[in-house]
């Protein structure tokens, strides 16, 4: 009963990711941070641009030590994300100025995503041998929830802070994602009688770049990423102009995001579980560039970023949030199977942590772009028109670079 598909791999799969994914929470404490030390926005921004690199980062380079011992990796990504976590609580309480922001740099920004990009590549191929008919499916189920964490911690922290503080909130949440990423850890199993291959053949993970369909592939990801933070990270300061003046807009921006981010998980679990049915899994990511680049393109003819709202413009911007929401988060869930298409599934795990570098990249040049048209007296119309361009761009990588179907095993 216990040596299923459901204990063994979907559970614990989706404890650890509800866990991790709790980084999309920063909008929630940034500024509570940055007062509290004594420093910028901008400069606090910094940690999550840095645990998001150092996700990416780890996960590339962690590949092979996945593929070897899943148990040993669960583990140091349970410890690193909930000593990170603490850590931070601890720098907010103890140090003041650039010794807390550098605190928070190497707790956040180093440890905790070192914890993120081990615990997000960890359950990936085990959830695949489990599902091996519907691994679309398999790897939904668990990036959808990295995608659920937001929806799910972001009321607990707005609670956490106002009754004990800031500080209190990352000690506590440490040790509450200490024990259910510690669960999933003990959990997570290969279904029995699997045994990795051994191929004593030395082989350079990093000669993927010389492949052509992996740079394409790797390339659409990081450019469906980039856009993803460029309007993502700017979600609520875009309600607050589209809907400026409007009676309801304080109901308006506390209600939206938690859509969102409802539509970004179900994008995870729909976008993936929808390649199962393809002839090609790379006809995913042509509907989600397609649709992005359509509701992009109504919203900058119809100007709806403009603070007049209507009953239309407002349909128009909850729409777009949701449906680049849903884009965003269909394009990692899709990516795993996508990759076990192409390259099969002997080092998927390598194959796939050396395309999460491309997310790595992605989180210092996605927000910090809007943050560059921004500061340089542009508006959000120049930003969506930015994110515009860039769609169009990796749907051609998209139509030409990332070749077709080779092997599924």
């Amino acid at each position: 009963m216990m040596n299923n598909k459901w204990v063994r791999a979907a559970i614990p799969a989706l404890l650890i990711h509800i866990s991790v994914g709790t980084v999309y929470c920063w909008s929630t404490f940034k500024q509570a941070i940055a007062e509290q030390i004594g420093m910028s926005q901008f400069s606090v921004g910094w940690a999550f641009s840095l645990a998001i690199f150092f996700l990416g980062m780890s996960a590339a380079f962690a590949g092979k030590f996945v593929e070897k011992d899943i148990h040993k990796s669960s583990l140091i990504a349970c410890i690193c994300f909930s000593v990170g976590m603490i850590g931070t609580g601890l720098c907010i309480k103890f140090l003041t100025g650039w010794a807390a922001l550098i605190g928070i740099y190497i707790c956040y920004g180093a440890i905790m995503g070192i914890g993120l990009g081990v615990g997000y590549l960890t359950p990936v191929k085990t959830l695949m041998l489990w599902f091996s008919k519907n691994k679309g499916l398999a790897t939904g189920i668990s990036i959808m929830g990295f995608g659920l964490a937001k929806a799910i911690a972001t009321p607990i922290m707005d609670m956490l802070q106002n009754k004990y503080g800031i500080v209190a909130m990352f000690v506590i949440l440490g040790l509450v994602y200490f024990i259910v990423m510690f669960i999933g850890h003990l959990l997570l199993k290969k279904p029995e009688g699997w045994i990795e291959p051994q191929n004593t053949e030395k082989y350079n993970i990093l000669s993927m770049f010389k492949q052509r369909e992996f740079v394409g592939i790797w390339l659409m990801f990081f450019l469906n990423i980039h856009c993803g933070l460029m309007i993502i990270s700017y979600e609520k300061q875009i309600l607050n102009v589209a809907f400026a003046g409007a009676v309801v807009l304080a109901t308006i921006v506390s209600v939206v995001p938690s859509c969102t981010a409802i539509s970004n998980a179900l994008g995870r679990i729909g976008y993936s579980t929808l390649s199962d049915k393809m002839k090609q899994r790379n006809t995913i990511y042509k509907i989600i560039y397609t649709s992005c680049i359509i509701i992009s393109g109504i919203m900058l003819m119809t100007n709806a970023v403009s603070g007049a709202s209507n009953l239309m413009l407002s349909i128009i911007v909850i729409t777009y949030l949701l449906i680049i929401n849903a884009g965003y988060g269909g394009g990692f869930s899709t990516l795993p199977a996508l990759l076990s298409e192409r390259f099969g599934m002997q080092k998927i795990s390598q194959i796939h942590g050396l395309a999460l570098s491309a997310w790595a990249v992605a989180g210092l040049t996605g927000n910090n772009t809007s943050e560059i048209i921004l500061s340089n007296g542009g508006n959000y119309q120049a930003v969506i028109t930015t994110a515009t361009i860039v769609y169009v761009v990796a749907l051609i990588v998209c139509l030409f670079i990332t070749g077709k179907r080779k092997v599924e095993t």
